[in-house]
Protein backbone atom coordinates (compact mmCIF):
# COMPACT_ATOMS: atom_id res chain seq x y z
CA UNK A 1 0.00 0.00 0.00
CA UNK A 2 2.66 2.23 0.99
CA UNK A 3 4.08 1.83 -2.78
CA UNK A 4 0.71 2.68 -4.40
CA UNK A 5 0.13 5.90 -2.07
CA UNK A 6 3.76 6.82 -2.91
CA UNK A 7 2.97 6.19 -6.81
CA UNK A 8 -0.31 8.31 -6.88
CA UNK A 9 1.11 11.38 -4.78
CA UNK A 10 3.82 11.55 -7.25
CA UNK A 11 1.32 11.20 -10.17
CA UNK A 12 -0.93 14.14 -8.56
CA UNK A 13 1.55 16.35 -10.61
CA UNK A 14 0.29 14.96 -13.79
CA UNK A 15 -2.71 15.37 -16.13
CA UNK A 16 -4.44 12.31 -15.43
CA UNK A 17 -7.43 11.27 -12.71
CA UNK A 18 -7.50 7.51 -11.66
CA UNK A 19 -10.79 5.54 -11.66
CA UNK A 20 -11.55 2.65 -9.06
CA UNK A 21 -14.59 0.67 -8.66
CA UNK A 22 -14.45 -1.96 -6.13
CA UNK A 23 -15.75 -5.22 -6.60
CA UNK A 24 -17.37 -7.82 -4.34
CA UNK A 25 -17.93 -7.88 -0.63
CA UNK A 26 -14.94 -6.82 0.43
CA UNK A 27 -13.55 -4.66 2.61
CA UNK A 28 -12.41 -1.08 0.35
CA UNK A 29 -11.21 1.02 3.38
CA UNK A 30 -7.66 1.18 1.80
CA UNK A 31 -9.76 1.99 -1.29
CA UNK A 32 -11.41 4.87 0.17
CA UNK A 33 -7.81 5.81 1.99
CA UNK A 34 -6.74 6.33 -1.77
CA UNK A 35 -9.49 8.05 -2.50
CA UNK A 36 -8.50 11.26 -0.51
CA UNK A 37 -11.52 12.83 0.14
CA UNK A 38 -11.68 12.73 3.57
CA UNK A 39 -8.06 13.50 3.94
CA UNK A 40 -5.77 14.40 0.88
CA UNK A 41 -3.04 11.18 0.12
CA UNK A 42 -0.01 11.63 1.69
CA UNK A 43 3.59 8.78 2.33
CA UNK A 44 6.73 8.99 3.76
CA UNK A 45 9.75 9.91 2.82
CA UNK A 46 12.06 9.10 5.23
CA UNK A 47 10.81 11.45 7.73
CA UNK A 48 9.39 13.63 5.11
CA UNK A 49 5.58 14.08 4.37
CA UNK A 50 5.13 13.98 1.05
CA UNK A 51 1.07 15.49 0.22
CA UNK A 52 -0.87 14.68 -3.15
CA UNK A 53 -0.76 18.60 -4.89
CA UNK A 54 -4.35 17.15 -5.43
CA UNK A 55 -7.21 14.52 -5.50
CA UNK A 56 -6.83 11.93 -8.80
CA UNK A 57 -8.36 9.01 -7.47
CA UNK A 58 -11.88 8.30 -7.50
CA UNK A 59 -13.04 5.45 -5.55
CA UNK A 60 -16.65 3.83 -6.29
CA UNK A 61 -18.12 0.16 -4.66
CA UNK A 62 -20.12 -1.61 -7.49
CA UNK A 63 -22.11 -2.92 -4.74
CA UNK A 64 -23.88 0.34 -4.27
CA UNK A 65 -25.23 0.24 -7.95
CA UNK A 66 -26.11 -3.41 -8.02
CA UNK A 67 -29.34 -5.21 -6.98
CA UNK A 68 -29.71 -8.01 -4.40
CA UNK A 69 -27.98 -10.79 -6.59
CA UNK A 70 -24.84 -8.45 -7.13
CA UNK A 71 -24.83 -8.77 -10.91
CA UNK A 72 -27.52 -6.44 -12.50
CA UNK A 73 -26.63 -2.96 -12.23
CA UNK A 74 -29.85 -1.07 -10.60
CA UNK A 75 -29.12 2.34 -12.70
CA UNK A 76 -26.00 2.23 -15.16
CA UNK A 77 -26.67 6.23 -15.07
CA UNK A 78 -26.20 6.94 -11.41
CA UNK A 79 -22.84 4.35 -12.19
CA UNK A 80 -21.63 6.13 -14.43
CA UNK A 81 -22.62 9.70 -12.96
CA UNK A 82 -20.63 8.84 -9.58
CA UNK A 83 -17.60 7.32 -11.37
CA UNK A 84 -16.89 10.38 -13.76
CA UNK A 85 -18.20 13.00 -10.70
CA UNK A 86 -15.21 14.29 -9.66
CA UNK A 87 -13.25 14.21 -12.71
CA UNK A 88 -14.20 17.61 -14.31
CA UNK A 89 -13.00 19.00 -10.79
CA UNK A 90 -9.55 16.92 -11.18
CA UNK A 91 -9.02 18.41 -14.43
CA UNK A 92 -9.43 22.33 -13.61
CA UNK A 93 -6.98 21.53 -10.45
CA UNK A 94 -4.42 20.58 -12.47
CA UNK A 95 -4.71 23.32 -15.19
CA UNK A 96 -5.18 26.00 -12.60
CA UNK A 97 -1.58 24.30 -10.71
CA UNK A 98 -0.14 23.57 -14.01
CA UNK A 99 -0.67 27.96 -14.44
CA UNK A 100 1.02 28.60 -11.39
CA UNK A 101 4.09 26.35 -11.72
CA UNK A 102 4.40 28.04 -15.47
CA UNK A 103 3.67 31.10 -13.87
CA UNK A 104 6.33 31.30 -11.30
CA UNK A 105 9.17 29.60 -13.69
CA UNK A 106 8.91 32.67 -16.17
CA UNK A 107 9.16 34.97 -14.08
CA UNK A 108 12.92 33.44 -11.88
Amino acid sequence: MDATKEAIVKAATLPMSIVIVGIGGGDFEAMKELDGDVVRLFYIDGKEKKDAKRDIVQFVPFRDFSASNKCEVISMQRLSKEVLQEIPDQFLEYVTLSTKRSESQSST
